[in-house]
């Protein structure tokens, strides 16, 4: 084979692997209206999934000019730990916590949303501070930042890997609060048949990000966020939320 003919080839093999290197499998879990699977299931591909920041990060990725798969499974607790271990994962709509800063490498804020305490809507149950909660049956969702804020401060959560768990037992009386967010929460709640509940305590309002396995490089990372900001700086992130 003459010499510029193995050139041309090398270069186009390099020229291949730098296109794959710039992609992503982005994943994420049904948490609405961020992030949810257009036919209501536990798994979606692409397409299938839609949501605030599920928009966001499609539109982040094609101004980055970064192939980036979208993945919703579940529970939880498995994305996390595959966003975790493998390079060229990562996962949204992620509140960026004290304990998990080390853990990626962060893109955002995508979104925001508040952590709140959720009594059904005929509850008695007032409380002046988050403290005031420990003495209720409180419900929360495996490995999630919001229920770990409680734990972390001493409060019992009773977890469960499935979010809507909650508001079953919530409906029928077996937990008092459910810890969740506003607006994720009262929309899952009204999906599972229970329309009314009521913010007890705000105790928080949280960021949301796209966090990447701390492997991703940082020219990579560097590309989305300046994408984001430029999208952001558009209008384009609030003309996404309106569409919710």
């Amino acid at each position: 084979m003459p010499a510029s003919r193995l050139i041309a080839v090398f270069l186009l093999l390099c020229g291949s692997s730098l296109t794959r290197a710039e992609s992503l499998v982005l994943l994420t879990e049904n948490l609405a209206p961020f992030n949810m699977a257009v036919n209501g299931s536990n798994f979606a591909k692409d397409d299938g999934v839609s949501g605030i920041s599920t928009d966001t990060v499609r539109a982040v990725c094609e101004r980055a000019a970064i192939e980036c798969q979208t993945i919703l499974r579940f529970p939880w607790d498995r994305v996390y730990q595959q966003a975790l271990s493998d390079n060229g994962y990562g996962l949204y709509s992620v509140a960026r916590t004290p304990e998990r800063e080390a853990l990626f490498k962060w893109v955002g804020p995508i979104a925001t949303n508040d952590w709140v305490l959720l009594a059904r809507a005929d509850s008695p149950i007032t409380l002046n501070n988050l403290q005031e909660a420990a003495k209720y049956r409180i419900g929360g969702y495996k490995n999630d930042a919001i229920s770990q804020h409680l734990i972390d401060r001493g409060l019992t959560v009773q977890t469960a890997l499935r979010d809507n768990e909650n508001v079953k037992k919530l409906d029928k009386g077996l937990i008092d609060l459910w810890v969740t967010a506003d607006p994720s929460g009262p929309y899952m709640a009204k999906q599972e048949g229970l329309a009314q509940v009521k913010v007890v305590q705000r105790f928080h309002k949280a960021d949301l990000y796209l966090a990447l396995n701390k492997n991703t490089s940082d020219e990579l990372v560097q590309k989305l966020q300046a994408a984001l900001e430029s999208l952001r700086g558009e209008g384009q992130l609030e003309a996404i939320k309106g569409r919710y």
